[in-house]
C-alpha cells in the first residue's frame, strides 16, 4: 500500500482518539474518508474544505449546505483550530510579521511580503531547526519538534483570515514560501499534506509554480518530492565547494554539493517547466569573491537555474557581515555574464526581524530532539 495513502486511512481513526479532530489538518481524500467512517457521502469533504479554507469559517452551525444533523455531529467531534497569534507586527516598508503560539513553550513566525504583483507569504514548518546553517537566526534557537499539518496550513488560514475577503477573487496571497523556520523536508509527510491544501481547488487553488519549498539539501526528501509533489523548489546553497559549505551549512557532510546536484537535476528532468532557485546568502569575504561567482556559474552550468542572492541580514551575536553593494553588484554581473538568470532579493521586514534568516520564533529546544533530528539526516535515514 502507497505510505501516503496508509496514513491518510488511518488518520481519522487516530485523530478520535483524541480529544477533537483539527479539521485543518485533513486534506480531502483525508476528509472524504473521515466522512465515510462516520456514514456521511464523500462529496461533504469539498464542501467542507470551501468553508474553511475559502470562507474561513470556523462555526460549523454556519455551513449552511451541511445538514443540521450533521452540522450537529462535527461540533461534537471535531474543531478548526489554527495557531494563536501573540503578536503582529507591520514593517515601514509594509512586511508584516506574525508570532503564532503552536503549544505552550512554543511559538512559531510567519512573514507576509507585499509588492506590486504578488502576495508572498513565508511559513514555518518546524518549531527551530537541527541544521545550523551558521548564519541563520533560527539555527541559533535549538529544535523541538516538527509541525503538524494542521500547524502548517493553519498559517495559511489566519494569513488569508486577515488579509483577504472571504470568497473573494482578488487575492492578498498569491504565493506561498515554506522558507520559515525549520527544514521542511524532514517533516515531510505534514509539510506534503499542507501543500495539498495550498494546490486544491476547494481550498487555496494555488498553481504548483507558485508553491516553494526551500530545502538546505536534503536529498532523499528532494527526490521524494519530485513524485510526490513538485512544486517550484529552492536550495539553499550559499557556497560553490564543499570546504567552504561544511562550514556554512553542516548538513553538505551528509549530502555533499555533487549528490545534491545530482538530485536538482533529476527534479528538474520530472519537472521541465520549471527552473530550480539557487539561494545564495552574499557573506562578507566569506563566500562573495569573483572567484566564487566563477565557480558558481561552472557548478550549476547545465542545470535549468536561477539564482537569488540574498544580502546576508544580521541577528545577535552573529560574526559574520553583509556584502558591500558593490561586491554583491559585481558578484551578480558575473554570473549574469556566465548565462544564469541572478536576481538579488530586496531586504525586507528588517526593521521588525522579519528578513532572510531573521526568524527566531520562541524555542523551547530539547537536546535529545535535536540529536534525534541529526541522526535522522544521515545518509539512509531521511
Amino acid at each position: 500500500m502507497n505510505p501516503e495513502r496508509a496514513q491518510i486511512q488511518t488518520m481519522p481513526a487516530a485523530a478520535k482518539a483524541a480529544k477533537r479532530i483539527n479539521l485543518l489538518g485533513l486534506n480531502r481524500e483525508a476528509l472524504e474518508h473521515m466522512f465515510e467512517e462516520i456514514g456521511e457521502k464523500r462529496f461533504r469533504a469539498s464542501q467542507v474544505l470551501k468553508w474553511i479554507h475559502q470562507y474561513r469559517v470556523r462555526d460549523f452551525d454556519s455551513m449552511s449546505n451541511l445538514s443540521k444533523s450533521l452540522r450537529t455531529k462535527l461540533s461534537e467531534m471535531a474543531e478548526i483550530r489554527p495557531p494563536e497569534i501573540v503578536s503582529d507586527r507591520l514593517s515601514k516598508d509594509g512586511t508584516r510579521k506574525w508570532l503564532l503560539r503552536v503549544d505552550s513553550g512554543n511559538c512559531i513566525e510567519m512573514v507576509f511580503i507585499p509588492e506590486d504583483d504578488r502576495g508572498t507569504l513565508c511559513v514555518s514548518s518546524q518549531v527551530g531547526c537541527a541544521l545550523n546553517c551558521t548564519f541563520c537566526s533560527t539555527a541559533q534557537q535549538g529544535f523541538n519538534r516538527n509541525l503538524e499539518t494542521a500547524e502548517i496550513i493553519g498559517q495559511v488560514f489566519l494569513a488569508t483570515s486577515l488579509l483577504e475577503k472571504p470568497g473573494a477573487e482578488d487575492r492578498a496571497v498569491t504565493n506561498v514560501v515554506l522558507m520559515g523556520m525549520g527544514e521542511p523536508l524532514l517533516n515531510f509527510e505534514s509539510v506534503v499534506a499542507a501543500m495539498d491544501l495550498m494546490l486544491e481547488d476547494f481550498a487555496y487553488c494555488l498553481a504548483r509554480k507558485r508553491v516553494t519549498l526551500s530545502t538546505a539539501g536534503v536529498v532523499p526528501g528532494i527526490d521524494r518530492l519530485s513524485e510526490r509533489c513538485p512544486v517550484s523548489l529552492a536550495v539553499s546553497l550559499h557556497a560553490p565547494d564543499d570546504d567552504l559549505r561544511n562550514e556554512l551549512v553542516p548538513l553538505n557532510k551528509s549530502y555533499p554539493i555533487a549528490a545534491l546536484l545530482d538530485a536538482c537535476r533529476s527534479y528538474a528532468r520530472r519537472n521541465p517547466r520549471q527552473k530550480i532557485t539557487f539561494e545564495y546568502v552574499m557573506l562578507d569575504a566569506v563566500n562573495d569573491s569573483l572567484e566564487h561567482a566563477r565557480a558558481l556559474a561552472k557548478l550549476l552550468r547545465g542545470i535549468p537555474a536561477k539564482v537569488n542572492l540574498i544580502p546576508f541580514n544580521p541577528f545577535p551575536k552573529s560574526s559574520y557581515r553583509r556584502s558591500p553593494q558593490a561586491q554583491i553588484d559585481a558578484f551578480r554581473n558575473a554570473l549574469v555574464s556566465a548565462g544564469l538568470i541572478t536576481i538579488t532579493r530586496k531586504t525586507r521586514g528588517e526593521d521588525i526581524d522579519a528578513a532572510c534568516g531573521q526568524l527566531a520564533g520562541k524555542v523551547v529546544a530539547r537536546a535529545a530532539r535535536v540529536q534525534r533530528r541529526k541522526a535522522e539526516i544521515r545518509p539512509g535515514a531521511a
